[in-house]
């Protein structure tokens, strides 16, 4: 019997460094990385299980740096980051916990801590800006969606000094059971916060803060991951997005089919959809423009607006003098957003990806409004206008247009590159 035992565990310890490589062969047949145009370019599909290994894999070291650095910003100690994810877990789709557990085996890190870091979102800061332009407001008619994903420049990995930006990726995502889509992220994360899917559905995400908040619903970053692997349409995206919600956010959501641009704002107990001709769009100071939706970091339905701060309207010298004297953002945001506006309005019927990028990296960095290049400057250090990316899609073409930030350079200010969700698809490793 001994002997029987013996002969059993030196089997096991014979096939289990091999049973582990082929599985490693398995998961990353679907997947590879190479550079185009100086940008890295991250192919992952298959499972979703596979699809994070993948990711994991090719792009270890720098996945084990974000997730640090993720770590190491967040206010919250890791005990307590596990504790929101025991609680919101039990919302968050499986294939998406099993994308975790790939993510967590190809880079060589504990699931704990890679789960522990996507609760550390929670923390962030999220000051994004974004819109859809469609029809007459554009050159061709077509949808055009635009994104600035934006974060402080200063979040980096205490072991390397590395910042999380310069790890920069494109991934093209292609699950098994859903729609290819392209994304400008950062390794580590499954997405940035929004994209494009071969479906025409386009999305960006921007932080709300709000008292109306909860931890028994699904994670913000996981309902995009649901719009862009399985929405068709604009509606399937909208019920994807006001069900078990959880914090602040709004979005930005474009079908290119239709084509169609919606807003949407979210809390843990309300939400609005509209788009440009809805009554709500018009609440003074904020006003409509045709065939046009856009959003940044504050709520305009007024229900919505009192989850979020005392004063409605932010604008004017009363926000500029709260601004000062409380630190209360809203009129650095309202400038942000009435200059992205006016900006807009100015090139309207003429917005296209050429004009649209460049238009945007002048208007984001001050160069249209030199009051918002001042309070540009003086929040050095948070994420207002620090874009990380920028990007413009043409979706139903499959075209993109995109800027990275570099270590010392913010997006608006560094070259932008061409790609195509399509032709991507047909690349090979």
């Amino acid at each position: 019997m001994r002997k029987i035992l013996s002969l059993l565990i030196i089997f096991l310890l014979f096939i289990s460094p091999a049973w582990h490589t082929s599985k490693a062969n398995t998961a990353l047949k679907g997947g590879w990385l190479k550079e185009i145009d100086g940008v890295k370019v991250l192919y992952v599909s298959g499972t979703h299980y596979e699809m994070g290994y993948q990711h994991g894999y090719l792009l270890r070291n720098e996945t084990k740096e974000n997730l640090r650095a993720f770590l190491n910003t967040s206010p919250y100690s890791c005990e307590k980051l596990l504790e929101i994810w025991n609680i919101t877990k039990n919302y968050i789709p499986k294939e998406y916990i099993e994308e975790l557990h790939g993510l967590a085996d190809g880079a060589g890190i504990k699931f704990e801590d890679v789960v522990a870091a996507y609760m550390s979102i929670i923390s962030w800061g999220i000051a994004c800006f974004g819109f859809s332009a469609w029809g007459p407001a554009t050159k061709d008619g077509k949808l055009y969606h635009f994104r600035s994903f934006d974060l402080p420049m200063n979040i980096a990995d205490p072991v390397t000094g590395k910042y999380v930006h310069e790890n920069a990726v494109l991934i093209v995502r292609n699950p098994k059971n859903g729609y290819a889509s392209l994304i400008p992220s950062v390794a580590g994360s499954l997405h940035g916060g929004g994209g494009f899917n071969e479906k025409g559905i386009a999305i960006g995400m921007q932080t709300c803060w709000s008292r109306d908040a909860t931890f028994y619903g699904t994670p913000a970053v996981f309902r995009v991951m649901m719009v862009l692997d399985h929405a068709s349409t604009a509606q399937e995206a909208i019920d994807y997005l006001i069900s078990n919600r959880t914090a602040g956010w709004n979005f930005v959501l474009s079908d290119a089919k239709v084509p169609i641009g919606y807003v949407i704002e979210t809390t843990a107990n309300l939400s609005y959809v509209g788009t440009y001709d809805d009554a709500i769009e018009s609440t003074k100071p904020f006003w409509s423009i045709d065939y046009v939706v856009r959003r940044t970091n504050f709520f305009i339905h007024p229900e919505l607006a009192s989850t979020q701060r005392e004063y409605y309207d932010p604008s004017g010298i009363k926000g500029f003098i709260r601004l000062l004297l409380k630190k209360d953002p809203f009129f650095a945001i309202w400038r942000s957003y009435k200059t992205v506006s006016v900006a807009i309005e100015k090139n309207w019927g003429s917005i296209e990806l050429n004009n649209t990028m460049e238009l945007m990296q002048k208007v984001y960095r001050g160069d249209t409004d030199l009051f918002l290049k001042f309070l540009i400057k003086l929040a050095e250090g948070t994420s207002f206008n620090r874009a990380w990316n920028m990007w413009v899609a043409r979706p139903s073409t499959g075209d993109m247009v995109v800027s990275f930030a570099e270590r010392d350079k913010i997006a608006f200010d560094t070259p932008y590159h061409y790609f195509n969700l399509f032709r991507l698809l047909e690349e090979k490793p």
